[in-house]
């Protein structure tokens, strides 16, 4: 069957960026950091550990003496692409240590590449040290190999992920995820906001706080509590967002919320946006919206309850920017299921959506259902589904011509700044251009644009006092 292309998947992290060279001697790994921006967290783990022991690091092959590929399980062709980069990594270089999703699979990476040197699955951070130790011995020099106190961060230094949990306790039946990475396990909140505030002092402008579910987070704690300054925070997504978020406000930095499965209690985020706190922006990964389908899906089937829960997120927090991305051509989808979900995203009138076009993924429970959808029906669905999605946004985002935003920007070159408006997460969102009084900007600076044109899915605008 086919498989979704990259342009198809919006579970990517952005592109991982190195900026050090190494010293001379210095012994250097090099890593592919492959999939969803968790993996991309773990990545920096390593990285992190590895630079502590003094070893270098390579955005690529050259001139590294072992690889280290991060890879993706999530879907058969985030396993392909896994795959492929593994072969080219064992082409280029030949010392390859596979960690990862997929690594939990190991019979199935070596069955295709017998001569990896290891294999570790996620979270498996002193293994794969082990592995790097036993390739490539580290050679440390304590007066040079000092660390930022962030650790190694594969993203610009003004935005930063950060990760408050591992694992799921869902048994969707399209996803392996709780196969591979186990059930939930919340990070005690003061280690949590410890992390957040050494990023926040380090100079992030932007903590985009992710997980598997991020509103579940310390129910496997039964929400605890662990001291912080003087007092007490419980392990609640609620109680952590408020307390980031103050961190937050006296740093003028920005908190959005990524993975926020839509529990009843996520109400009770709302008005910590409608005060400021945190972004007014929810990733809530809704996935389909006829019941049939959900049942199938092993997920909530209450899409007519969600839309009553969307208008109340609205009539609370009118600014509120809701990001979501959805399954189509999942296994028994009727053409009726179909056009309900078109119809639902008429009522719903999400700002930012992404779509997949389903496929079989090795040990999932989907896989045994009946009526497949054909691929070419697949694709078909996908591009009306996307046709509509893409109308919504040029409404929604046309809306803003002549609105004041504030913006963040990412990159700055000859032609101008790229920035984000508060509606828009680093790589999967739109991003809003500044093409004329530029030159003074820098990334990570915030300021206010006044919007003067809008596209599909981004802005632009110039700089206003």
């Amino acid at each position: 069957m086919s498989q979704n292309p990259p342009n198809l998947r919006p579970d990517l992290a952005p592109k991982a960026r190195f900026d050090e060279a190494p010293r001379a001697g210095q012994p250097t790994i090099g890593m592919v950091s492959l999939g969803c921006p968790k993996a991309l967290v773990d990545s920096e783990r390593i990285l992190t550990r590895l630079r502590a022991e003094g070893y270098a690091i390579s955005p690529d092959y050259t001139g590294a003496e072992a690889v280290i590929v991060n890879t993706c399980g999530f879907l058969d062709s985030a396993k392909a692409e896994s795959l492929e980069a593994i072969g080219e990594a064992l082409k280029e270089n030949g010392k390859v240590i596979v960690t990862g999703c997929l690594g939990a699979e190991p019979e199935y990476i070596t069955g295709v590449h017998p001569k990896v040197l290891a294999v570790t699955g996620p979270q498996q951070f002193e293994q794969v040290l082990d592995a790097v130790h036993g390739a490539v011995p580290p050679s440390p020099d304590p007066f040079v190999d000092l660390l930022p106190p962030t650790g190694v961060k594969l993203t610009p230094r003004h935005y930063s992920y950060l990760k408050i949990s591992e694992g799921c306790n869902h048994h969707c039946k399209f996803c392996i995820i709780p196969d591979m990475r186990g059930r939930l396990v919340s990070r005690p909140a003061h280690a949590v906001l410890r992390e957040a505030e050494k990023l926040l002092d380090a100079g992030v402008r932007e903590l985009l706080v992710i997980s598997q579910d991020t509103s579940a987070y310390g129910v496997d704690r039964k929400h605890d509590l662990s001291p912080w300054k003087g007092g007490e925070v419980r392990a609640h997504i609620t109680d952590l967002a408020r307390e980031m978020g103050k961190m937050a406000k006296e740093a003028d930095a920005w908190v959005r919320l990524h993975y926020v499965y839509p529990y009843p209690h996520v109400r009770d985020l709302i008005p910590l946006m409608a005060d400021g706190l945190i972004l007014p922006y929810l990733d809530i990964p809704f996935q389909h919206a006829h019941p049939d389908t959900l049942k199938r899906m092993a997920r909530p089937a209450a899409s007519a309850r969600t839309l009553d829960e969307i208008a109340a997120w609205r009539a609370a927090c009118p600014e509120i920017v809701l990001r979501s991305t959805f399954i189509v051509g999942y296994p028994g989808e009727t053409e009726e299921e179909f056009e309900y979900l078109l119809d639902w995203m008429d009522e719903a009138r999400l700002d930012r959506v992404g779509c997949f076009q389903y496929e079989n993924v090795a040990g999932a429970r989907s896989n045994d259902l009946p009526d497949h959808v054909p691929d070419e029906l697949k694709q078909e669905r996908w591009e009306r589904f996307m046709e509509k999605a893409q109308a919504i946004s040029e409404a929604k985002l046309e809306a803003k011509v002549g609105t004041r935003q504030q913006v963040i920007v990412d990159e700055i070159d000859e032609q101008g700044a790229t920035c984000r408006t508060r509606a828009d997460a680093p790589e999967i969102d739109g991003n809003l251009f500044i093409d004329a009084g530029f030159e003074d900007l820098a990334p990570g600076d915030m300021l206010t644009v006044e919007v003067e044109e809008a596209s599909e899915y981004d802005l632009w605008g110039r700089p206003v006092a």
